[in-house]
């Protein structure tokens, strides 16, 4: 199945972004199985500048919200202003109108703000004073947050944790991986220096192209094996059927960009800590323990071992 394009988008953001090259592919799957992308880390690590890396390779409607303790709701969607000339209210659009929206450190806004996305996200609309507002057919959330630990932050909740399909935390840098990192940036910024290699159509296409790969229902049983057995690991109950709506429809991208017409267990495997981890309802201390927790409960999991071709 031919994906060239986003092999392009790839290699074009491993210009920028060196040692953390799984984070990439998977911000790119969830791209394309329209979905949103949280990804966590400690500040200095990355995130927004991934993040950056992705909007400026796809010639797209890009925008930005930083988020502050002091933001409102209607500084994300818009609002209502009295027009004098004209003696009447008129709509003035937030940021969300736009194709790729970067919600840099989501996690500093109250949670009544951080609210102000949960009807974009999910349903890609704004109502405001009871009338309704079509966002892009192609809106895509990357949103960075601190870990909870970190100062000034404030818990995701829950509602609108499950509106993002992926969350990736990224992991410290190894020494070979730092010193590449400062070499890159020693004289200016490489993100500076990248240009688009994908249309917004291309990722309509992509989108569409990915619904034909075929996935045999042995694969959706597995599916619903992972979701059943992250009960052990979580301190109420399995997570809920989304997260396995949200699982196939990862794995079926994870195919399609690897270049496959078909599903195998591996790109399950590939895709589910990153669509899970920020579902399980657990005590463990960060993002990294939940997801080395789903990574030892996939092994325990029996994978099928059919023909996924047919």
């Amino acid at each position: 199945m031919e994906n060239k394009g986003l092999k392009d988008l790839y290699e074009n953001i491993t210009k920028v972004i060196t040692g953390n090259e799984t984070a990439i592919k998977m911000m790119i799957t969830c791209m394309i199985s329209g979905g949103h992308v949280l990804v966590e880390d400690v500040p200095g690590t990355g995130k927004t500048t991934m993040a950056k890396a992705l909007s400026k390779s796809i010639d797209a409607d890009i925008k930005r919200i930083q988020f502050t303790p002091d933001l409102l709701p209607g500084d994300i969607v818009g609002i209502n202003i009295f027009d004098k000339n004209k003696g009447e209210f008129r709509f003035v659009k937030g940021p969300v109108f736009t194709d790729i929206l970067l919600a840099d450190e989501i996690n500093r806004a109250a949670p009544r703000t951080q609210s102000g996305l949960l009807e974009c996200m999910e349903e890609k609309q704004v109502s405001v004073d009871g009338i309704s507002y079509e966002l892009s057919p192609v809106f895509f959330v990357i949103a960075t947050q601190n870990p909870i630990e970190s100062q000034g932050t404030f818990p995701l909740p829950e509602a609108q944790s499950d509106r993002f399909m992926m969350k990736i935390p990224l992991g410290d840098p190894k020494r070979e991986t730092l010193i590449e990192i400062m070499k890159r940036n020693s004289a200016d910024e490489p993100i500076s220096h990248i240009a688009p290699v994908l249309q917004i159509k291309d990722i309509e296409n992509a989108r569409v192209e990915s619904l034909k790969v075929f996935v045999k229902d042995c694969i959706i049983e597995y599916i619903a094996d992972i979701i059943m057995a992250t009960g052990r690991i979580s301190e109420e109950r399995p997570v809920s059927p989304r997260a396995g709506i949200h699982l196939l429809k990862c794995a079926r991208s994870y195919a399609y960009f690897e270049g496959r017409k078909f599903v195998i267990p591996d790109d399950v495997k590939a895709v589910a800590t990153y669509v899970l981890c920020h579902r399980v309802s657990s005590s463990y201390s960060s993002s990294k323990e939940v997801k080395k927790k789903l990574e030892d409960l996939l092994e325990t999991v029996k994978a099928p071992t059919e023909d996924f071709e047919k």
